[in-house]
């Protein structure tokens, strides 16, 4: 017990205190995160929307999530990380406040777009701040604890969020969402001051050699065609299963919030230590990217079958194990594959590669649901996993070929 203990601790040693202070004020802004996981039954039940139509308002979800990775990527090149999450975080906090007002399908769609093409522009901001702030070695356990720091967040986030939706309804979410926003970002502004050296300065030569440098990186390009398909399997998670707990399991809202407990519980207890010991065993980033597809892939598969509450659980342990793995190492593959100067560039890539997944997972996932039923859509959704583990093998081989 001493020695897992200490392994523990020892996972968490070495780290920037910037690191820890966007640690702390992810962990508020994810606290309040509550809509987010309720959206498509916030959009089907309270607002009455079929679900075609909240599958069309969750695709542009998606679409300013991408634009917004885009718009982060170059403006965290242009102006710097710390100037781009500051930014972000207060528009968003306002926006989510604003959003609780708009009923209609196209308003709904656009202020849906609005919020989001401003609050994932935050996220190569953050991206490129974990290279700021930490070193190669310490990396991917930098970014772990980022992620456990997100996930306690969204342990408290959800739960709570259930049970003000039994007692009070949808509409006191948002004003936790925006006030959250915008008093993570005054801690952020306090706590953590912008580096006076820059992470690399884009010289005029520098652009002219390599201004689409990234878009010419073809293992990059197979690279963030597996995040698409991963994220295509993950996102499932948020979209359809909080539906087929309801209507498949006749779950409540706190009922299914209680799911949320797993994964982030989880990710809590083992990510950190998890990550510090596969750090030592030297394994190629490369091959925790392919463990990770297959075991999401095969979360899916076993849905199949919906005759056994268990399932349910085993789904969310698999799907656990595939995110602790997954991202923190597609996260790592991205900041060292990123050229010094670009790093905007390349991490905005990589987030519009999750952002576009969750357009087309939105979307087709709730059209099969409501065309062909939940089970058709599980082995779609594994699929998806599995054309990752293809991907993810190919590129194995391009790495080791320094391709």
């Amino acid at each position: 017990m001493k020695k897992l203990y200490t392994n523990y601790i020892e996972s968490f040693t070495g780290l920037s205190k910037e690191i820890w202070y966007i640690s702390l004020i992810s962990l508020i802004n994810r606290s309040g995160t509550m809509i987010i996981p309720f959206l498509s039954l916030y959009l089907t039940d309270n607002l009455d929307f079929s679900k075609d139509d909240a599958g069309w308002i969750l695709a542009f979800f998606g679409i300013g999530s991408a634009i917004g990775g885009w718009l982060g990527g170059k403006l965290t090149d242009l102006f710097g990380f710390y100037k781009v999450m500051v930014f972000s975080l207060l528009i968003t906090g306002f926006s989510f406040i604003g959003l609780q007002f708009i009923s209609s399908f196209w308003g709904l769609c656009f202020a849906i777009l609005f919020i989001m093409s401003i609050a994932d522009s935050f996220r190569p901001a953050i991206y490129v701040s974990i290279k700021a702030y930490s070193t190669p070695e310490n990396q991917t356990r930098a970014i772990g604890l980022i992620r456990l720091a997100i996930n306690a967040g969204m342990a408290v986030g959800p739960t709570a969020a259930g049970l003000i939706i039994v007692s009070q309804g949808y509409n006191l979410l948002f004003w936790i969402d925006g006030v959250t926003c915008i008093s993570a970002i005054i801690l952020f502004k306090y706590l953590v001051k912008e580096p006076e050296k820059k992470i690399a300065k884009i010289t005029e030569d520098a652009v002219t050699k390599a201004k689409n440098i990234v878009y010419s990186d073809t293992t990059y390009w197979i690279f963030i065609v597996i995040c698409f398909f991963m994220g295509m399997t993950f996102f499932q998670l948020v979209v359809t299963m909080p539906l087929y707990y309801k209507e498949v399991f006749s779950l409540n809202e706190f009922q299914i919030s209680l799911f949320w407990i797993i994964n982030v519980g989880l990710i809590i207890l083992l990510e950190m230590p998890f990550l510090n010991f596969l750090e030592k065993q030297l394994i190629p980033v490369t091959k925790h990217i392919l463990t990770a597809s297959l075991l999401m892939s095969l979360g899916f598969y076993l849905l199949f079958q919906n005759f056994w509450f268990g399932i349910l659980i085993i789904n969310m342990i698999l799907l656990t194990i595939g995110e602790m793995l997954g991202f923190p190492y597609t996260n790592r593959f991205a900041l060292s594959r990123a050229k010094e100067g670009f790093e905007g560039s390349y991490m905005a890539l990589y987030a519009i590669a999750f952002s576009v997944s969750h357009i087309f997972s939105s979307k087709i996932g709730l059209t099969i649901v409501e065309n062909y039923g939940y089970q058709i859509n599980w082995l779609v959704t594994g699929t998806y996993g599995l054309i990752a583990v293809i991907l993810s093998y190919w590129l194995i081989n391009r790495v080791k070929f320094k391709l």
